[in-house]
């Protein structure tokens, strides 16, 4: 499974590599008021996708933090409860079968 993970990031790697060496060529991104941006294609879209990933990231922080308050909320009740709920277990000094109801016919 190790040797899988590894050929699977080599891939990757490789993939991204060749990709950056394909597009070397300098392109420019228009903004506002006159603004240019010059840079090779493969910055222009790497930057593209980590700005994407630092915007999903940043949408997805007050759900996490909303998650994290109720869940520290809610664990000081689970720890009360897993200590103070009553054992459903019956000690048996003959074994399971013995805990059961009483047999009739033997």
């Amino acid at each position: 499974m190790r040797a899988f993970a590894w050929l699977v990031r080599a891939f990757i790697f490789f993939t991204l590599f060749a990709f950056a060496l394909n597009n070397q060529q300098e392109v420019a991104v228009h903004w506002f008021f006159g603004f240019e941006w010059h840079a090779p294609m493969v910055i222009i879209v790497l930057t593209a996708f980590g700005a994407g990933c630092a915007i999903g990231v940043l949408a997805m922080v007050p759900s996490w933090w909303r998650q994290r308050r109720v869940a520290r909320l809610a664990a000081p009740d689970t720890r009360v409860l897993a200590v103070t709920a009553p054992s459903t277990q019956v000690p048996s000094a003959f074994g399971a079968e013995a805990a059961g109801p009483p047999r009739e016919g033997l």
